[in-house]
């Protein structure tokens, strides 16, 4: 077995698994093969309110992978389709979870493990947000009592074991979850595969849901200006409150500069490309053009929501990327994240009451906002009308 290769990347499942995969010995599965193997694009929009004692948030949630809202579901959909066997382990006892890690890693064997990001640590998140959650890493080797983890950092990044263990059983959604892949190297039917990913993505995103398929976009887009609906903007944030984190996790969800990849909608016209190669159906690399296009339409939603010619906002901005981009430094950015999210999340908690924003300014950003998500809405179904109609055999 060959040593581990950090390779980055942009959506945490799609990337990590075409990184087990090259380790176990597969060749040409690229992040961008994977991505599009297991279904590719999704949608999602949530408004979450939560209370933290006499405080509280807002933060928007936004699906932009295939079934964003499963663990595991595209991973599995991925391996079947490729024919590459995968082993899952899960267990409620973080004891029996912390021996099946070590004796995996033991046997040279890289995993999949979901930890919280608040005790995971390297985020440097604070304690208001312990248990919200996390995304996929491979944990690939333990040295000295750390965990060599691979989170698309580009130089090694390691977690204190208990620190991992104790994240790895936060979250009773996945607790304690665990995957490797156990299939050896064979010649994969990725013609097949790519088809396969094609027509799930057109069969999903045409589905009429407003909480999982295209319809969100369009359902957000109305609560921008809504004044009545519960979850009306307007509505919600008439008292102004966690309006700045509202639009900063926006901003987040939206860039590449926020935990978890951004839009994916580049990745996904990377994908394209690749399957026009692989299936011979150049129709398809025009396809790829007109998701970029809809890519740039999303980094104009993203500048409305959280404008860098606010001097404050240009700051909290500044602060977000520079914890991502620390991160992908490993270790060697430890200092540098830290300090970096200490200031982000002082300035969070300053503006949390009162947005660095007139009230003319905000409504103006939430109609423009609301145009530019249902012109969203309407490019993305247009577009997977179209994908739906390539002939690809």
């Amino acid at each position: 077995m060959t040593e581990w290769t950090l390779r980055g990347g942009t959506d945490p499942d799609s990337a990590n698994l075409a990184a087990l995969l090259a380790h176990q010995g597969f060749e040409g599965l690229s992040e961008a093969l994977v991505f599009g193997v297991g279904g590719g694009i999704g949608a999602g929009y949530i408004l979450f309110e939560f209370n933290h004692g006499d405080s509280g948030s807002r933060v928007v949630g936004a699906g932009f992978h295939n079934t964003w809202q499963y663990l595991g579901r595209r991973i599995d959909r991925t391996a079947e389709r490729l024919g590459i066997a995968v082993d899952w382990h899960r267990t409620g006892g973080t004891g029996a979870a912390a021996g099946r890690l070590t004796a995996e890693l033991e046997r040279g064997r890289p995993c999949l493990v979901w930890p919280d990001r608040y005790h995971v640590g390297y985020w440097s998140l604070p304690e208001a947000l312990n248990g919200f959650g996390g995304h996929s890493v491979v944990a690939y080797g333990e040295e000295g009592g750390r965990v060599l983890v691979d989170d698309r950092n580009l130089a090694p990044l390691t977690v204190d074991r208990a620190d991992l263990d104790r994240a790895r059983a936060r979250v009773g959604t996945y607790k304690n979850a665990l995957l490797v892949v156990t299939g050896e190297p064979h010649d994969v039917d990725l013609p097949g595969a790519v088809r396969a990913g094609l027509a799930d993505v057109v069969e999903h995103l045409s589905k009429p849901s407003d909480s999982f398929s295209l319809p969100a976009w369009r359902k957000w887009g109305r609560m921008m200006t809504d004044e009545r609906a519960a979850k009306a903007w307007p509505k919600v944030f008439a008292d102004r409150v966690g309006l700045t984190d509202a639009l900063l996790s926006t901003w987040e969800c939206v860039e590449p500069a926020g935990m978890v990849g951004g839009n994916l909608r580049p990745l996904f016209a990377d994908f394209l490309d690749e399957a026009a190669a692989v299936l011979d159906v150049p129709a398809l690399a025009d396809e790829a053009v007109r998701w970029r296009g809809i890519a740039d339409r999303w980094h104009e939603l993203a500048e409305i929501a959280l404008p860098s010619d606010v001097p404050v906002v240009a700051r909290l901005r500044d602060l977000t990327a520079a914890v991502t981009s620390a991160v992908e430094r490993g270790d060697e950015g430890a200092d540098d994240r830290a300090a970096a999210a200490e200031e982000l999340w002082e300035l969070r908690a300053a503006h949390a009451s009162e947005p660095p924003f007139d009230e003319t300014s905000t409504r103006d950003v939430f109609r423009r906002m609301g145009e530019t998500l249902l012109g969203l809405h309407a490019a993305e179904s247009a577009a997977i009308k179209a994908l739906g109609e390539v002939r690809v055999g």
